[in-house]
């Protein structure tokens, strides 16, 4: 058994224990997982519902991201129409979820795909995009209240440096 395997076997009992319990109960420490599958899925996934952020979210949210902080709701709500903006058909796909033993906290690790129309202020050039990254969420009284997020940004910025390849026509 190689390395992988062996982490994969020791840490999935852990990982299906976080998101739920005995059949129609819902453990505290599920709450938050079960938030964020549904403000992935509605925010970041086409088509998106800025509304989600009223519902899912403290009114005080904290985005903190790139050594800034966006705080409250209507100012996350710009920065993600900005965000989003700038990748055509942006889709988020979270490929791990993790709530604490508390129900304080949620880890997810996640990829975007979609279309450059701009990120990180490269040309327009519509070139598909994709980049990972990891967030941990505060969940606070039922909603999520503060996200930390590491993106690859640099590796992003480093492929859209290089030179678009030729047309090969429509798509």
């Amino acid at each position: 058994m190689d390395r992988r395997q062996a982490l994969t076997t020791l840490l999935m009992p852990l990982a299906a224990s976080a998101c739920g319990g005995p059949a129609g109960q819902v453990r505290p420490d599920a709450t938050g997982v079960r938030l964020l599958s549904e403000f992935w899925a509605r925010v970041y996934n086409p088509p998106p519902d800025l509304d989600t952020i009223d519902r899912l979210c403290t009114e005080d949210f904290i985005l903190t991201t790139a050594g800034t902080d966006v705080v409250g709701r209507a100012a996350f709500k710009e920065w993600v129409r900005s965000f989003s903006a700038k990748i055509r058909e942006l889709r988020l796909t979270s490929h791990d979820m993790f709530g604490s033993a508390d129900g304080t906290r949620v880890v997810s690790r996640w990829v975007v795909t979609g279309f450059n129309q701009g990120i990180l202020n490269t040309p327009a050039d519509d070139r598909p995009i994709e980049f990972t990254g990891i967030s941990v969420w505060e969940v606070r009284d039922g909603k999520l209240a503060h996200n930390w997020v590491e993106r690859s940004a640099y590796e992003l910025a480093q492929r859209l440096a290089q030179p678009s390849p030729p047309d090969t026509g429509p798509r």
